[in-house]
């Protein structure tokens, strides 16, 4: 069985920094795409920002400038370090993995139990 752990999140002043941070776990065999995803309160989950096995990494323009994704293969582990943190980043904040595991000869989408971010004074 694979699961994905997430850690960090909380309540922070605008300006304020938070850092996640997201282990994979179980049966794998190897781990594709890593990403980080929030949903904010009557809005669609959308994607924050993804790193690629190989550290290609993709940002949401949104968070382009603030934002850093990165990645230890060697612990399946993927980090988001959010800086300068705005009100409108609040939200709850899903970690996701593309992952084979070991009974599989396909890759599976998997998702971190979310974790709520409340940027406010």
């Amino acid at each position: 069985q694979v699961q994905l752990v997430e850690s960090g999140g909380g309540l922070v002043q605008p300006g304020g920094s938070l850092r996640f941070t997201c282990a994979a776990s179980g049966d794998i065999l190897r781990v594709n795409a890593m990403g980080w995803y929030r949903q904010a309160p009557g809005r669609q989950r959308e994607l924050v920002a993804s790193i690629t096995r190989g550290g290609y990494t993709n940002y949401a323009d949104f968070v382009k400038g603030r934002f850093t994704i990165s990645r230890d293969n060697a612990k399946n582990t993927v980090y988001l370090q959010m800086n300068n943190l705005k009100p409108e980043d609040t939200a709850v904040y899903y970690c996701n993995a593309e992952i084979r595991p070991s009974s599989s000869s396909q890759y599976v989408d998997y998702w971190g139990q979310g974790t709520q971010v409340t940027v406010s004074s």
